[in-house]
C-alpha cells in the first residue's frame, strides 16, 4: 500500500508497554529514498524530548487506530542517546543509536571488534570512507524537503507538498507536486528516477523533463489510493519520455 507521509504525522507510537509519542517528521536517505527513522514527540512522558526511532524497530501497524507498535521498552527509549533532531543527525550519533538497540548500520562499514564504532580516522583511510563514517550523512527532513521548489528543464512546475510511501519496505515511490498557479488544481508524482538533480542549497529539484511533459502527465487524485494501473500508466508517460530521450541523444551524436 502507498501511504502519504502528511497523513501519518500524528500517529501514536507504541512500545511494548505503553505509549511514548506521537510521530513528528521523517527522515529518509537521499541516495535510497529509504525512510530510516520517525521522530517522535514524546510529549510530557519525557520531557517533551524528541527521540529517533529506527523503521526497523517498528511492527505491523494497526491502521484502524492509527499506531505504528514497536518491538521495544519505554526503558530502552527513555535510555537512548539524546539527539538534537533540529540538527542534521551525524553518522555518528546513528552509529550510537545502533548499538544502543543493537541494530545492523543500514550503509556499508557496520562495527568493528568487540561492537566498538569505526574511530573518527583511522591511518591511511580513505578520505571518501572518512566522510562516509564521520558525517557525509545522506538523510533529510521530510518536513524540511517539504515545499521544495521543483524544475522541469524549461521551467518550474510547482512545489513538494507530500510524499508517497511503500508501507512494507518503507521506501518512497513518489513525491507529490502541488503544481499550483503553473497547472491550476493539478497534482502530479514525481519518481525519484525521474529526478535529474536536488540542489540543497537552493531547495530545488530539476526533473529530467519539459515542462509540457509534466503538463500532459497522468493526474494524481490524492483523495483516492494509488493503483496499479495508476502506477503503470504514469510509468509508461515517463519511460517512454526517457527512451525518446535517449534515442534523440544518440541522434544527435551521429
Amino acid at each position: 500500500m502507498k501511504c502519504s507521509a502528511k497523513s501519518l504525522i500524528g500517529y501514536t507510537i507504541g512500545a511494548t508497554d505503553g505509549e511514548i509519542g506521537k510521530v513528528k517528521e521523517f527522515y529518509f536517505d537521499d541516495e535510497t529514498w529509504t525512510i530510516r527513522y520517525l521522530i517522535v514527540e514524546t510529549g510530557n512522558w519525557l520531557s517533551d524530548r524528541k527521540v529517533l526511532i529506527a523503521t526497523k524497530n517498528l511492527l505491523t501497524p494497526d491502521w484502524n487506530k492509527k499506531v505504528f507498535p514497536l518491538n521495544l521498552t519505554k526503558q530502552q527509549i527513555k535510555n537512548s542517546p539524546d539527539i538534537d533532531t533540529e540538527k542534521p543527525v551525524s553518522r555518528q550519533q546513528e552509529i550510537l543509536l545502533n548499538e544502543h538497540y543493537e541494530l545492523e548500520n543500514y550503509w556499508n562499514g557496520g562495527f568493528i571488534g568487540g561492537g566498538m564504532p569505526l574511530p573518527m580516522h583511522l591511518p591511511g583511510m580513505d578520505e571518501t570512507v572518512v566522510k562516509k563514517v564521520n558525517g557525509d550523512v545522506h538523510l533529510r527532513s521530510s518536513n524540511q524537503v517539504t515545499g521544495y521548489k521543483v524544475k522541469a528543464s524549461d521551467g518550474e512546475i510547482g512545489d513538494v507538498e507530500d510524499f508517497l510511501v511503500d508501507d512494507k519496505i518503507w521506501k518512497i515511490d513518489f513525491m507529490v507536486v502541488d503544481t499550483g498557479h503553473w497547472f491550476p488544481g493539478k497534482k502530479v508524482l514525481i519518481a525519484p528516477k525521474w529526478i535529474k538533480e536536488i540542489k540543497w542549497d537552493t531547495s530545488t529539484v530539476i526533473i529530467n523533463c519539459a515542462v509540457k511533459h509534466v503538463k500532459n502527465s497522468p493526474e494524481y487524485d490524492s483523495a483516492k489510493n494509488l493503483s496499479e494501473d495508476d502506477e503503470v500508466k504514469l510509468h509508461h508517460h515517463y519511460d517512454k519520455l526517457s527512451s525518446q530521450i535517449e534515442v534523440k541523444g544518440v541522434l544527435n551524436k551521429l
